[in-house]
This record gives structure tokens, sequence and C-alpha cells, in this order.
């Protein structure tokens, strides 16, 4: 279809058809969704937002993203609002105000958006744009990680290791460490390999914290190569260079 599409092209589209053209050449693929979203599709709009964000068949316009964003939340889009907390935490589009963030993610958080719920359990957990409090973050990463969240359930399991806001629980803290791994969150994965190398499991280990170093930021990777450095095993202190080299390419 060479024509913008109209709203009853859309509607009669089969979900198959819309991700073909999703998946497809991303010039082509933003424009259907600029039609879309401009016909007041919401899903359209969110993912048009993140194409301007990203530079996804277009050249990166934050503040384009930033307005679309706020008009998926106008239309009562909890995705709408978490990701303008997330434009407001990290000055996309907008200055950066963490006091801003706050109450949106909460706003979103409380429809039972997980990563609402994830990003708004982090502002508390930091004091940022919020009153610190403990209790309340490990409260939002419960029920984030209830719906499955890996990186929230990884907090959890780092709050009963820690023992923050809650008596201390080893052998929870690692079973959620190991769910949040198998879940795909690097930071659960590097911790999971910490917990088998305490319990002797080196070859176990050894796969976790592989698995960790090809998934994670650069600024994680730095701090895993110091934490392997100090391992005894060689062939997981070995580690700790693939990890600084990995760190290399992401930066």
């Amino acid at each position: 279809m060479d024509r913008p599409p109209t709203h009853a092209d859309i509607v009669a589209m089969t979900p198959q058809e819309i991700t073909a053209i999703l998946d497809g050449e991303p010039v082509r693929a933003f424009a259907w969704l600029a039609a879309a979203a401009r016909l007041g599709f919401v899903d359209a709009q969110l993912a048009y937002a993140q194409c301007l964000l990203s530079g996804r068949g277009c050249a990166p316009d934050p503040q384009a993203a930033y307005r679309w964003f706020d008009t998926a939340a106008r239309a009562g889009s909890a995705e709408g609002l978490n990701m303008l907390g997330r434009c407001h935490e990290n000055g996309w589009g907008t200055p950066r105000n963490d006091a801003t963030a706050a109450p949106l993610y909460r706003q979103a958080a409380e429809t039972g958006l997980d990563w609402a719920q994830y990003n708004y359990a982090n502002m508390l957990a930091r004091g940022a744009g919020v009153a610190k409090d403990m209790e309340q973050a490990l409260h939002w990463y419960r029920l984030a990680a209830a719906q499955g969240h890996a990186k929230a359930t990884n907090l959890v399991a780092r709050f009963l290791e820690e023992g923050w806001a809650c008596a201390p629980d080893p052998e929870a803290a690692a079973a959620l460490y190991a769910r949040a791994a198998e879940g795909g969150d690097f930071r659960a994965q590097f911790n999971h390999g910490l917990t088998l190398a305490r319990a002797g499991d080196i070859a176990g280990a050894r796969d976790w914290f592989q698995r960790a170093i090809a998934g994670g930021t650069s600024g994680f990777l730095i701090s895993a190569a110091r934490a392997l450095a100090t391992f005894p095993q060689p062939e997981l202190r070995g580690l700790a260079s693939l990890a600084r080299q990995r760190a290399n390419g992401a930066a």
C-alpha cells in the first residue's frame, strides 16, 4: 500500500499483516506508524514515539518523541505515562527532572504496569524525586516481580540477600537470582553466578558469568571485571579480561 493507511484500512488488517509491516523496512514502517499515530491508534503512537527516540527509520527527534508519549498518556496509556517518566528522568526531549518523573511512574505503576512499578521502585530506592523509602521500594519491586519482571526479581533477591527493609533470606535470594537469570537479566545472571561460585559450582558459575558478560552494559562490565579478577579459580579470574574487552566494545 503506497498511500497512507486510513482508519478503515488499519482496523481491517490482521495482527500478522501489521507485524509484517513493523518488522519490515524501517522507513516504510516509520511512515505507516506516523499515519496510524495521527489517526489516534494509541499503540501506534507509542511505537512511533519509540522510533523517534531511537532513530529507527528516521532521524532521532527526542522532542517529537516526548510529544507523542504525552499524546498516548493523555489517551489513557500507562505505557505512555511510564515513558514520560523515562523522558523526564533521562532528559529525553525535555529537561531532566526526577521530581516530575517519580509521580508519572507512580501513576502508571498503580495501573499494574510492571515496568512502571520497577521504575518507581528505583526512584524510591535512590530517593530520586521522592523521599527514599526502602520498604516501599521493596513493595513495588515485589509487585513487578510477581508479574515475571526479571530486573525487579533480581532486586527483590538483592533486598533479601542484604536484609534491606526485610529479614535476610539467602536461600530465597538464591532462588530469585536463578529465576531472574533465566529471565534474561544480565545482573541477575552475574549474581546467580556468584551464588554458584560460593557453593562450589565453578563450571555453572562460569557459564552464567559468560552470559552476563555477553549481555551487559559497559558500566556493568567494568564492575564485573573488577569482581572477577578477585577469584582464586583461574577459569573465573580469566573472564575478567573478557569483560574488559566487552566493556571497551560496548562503550
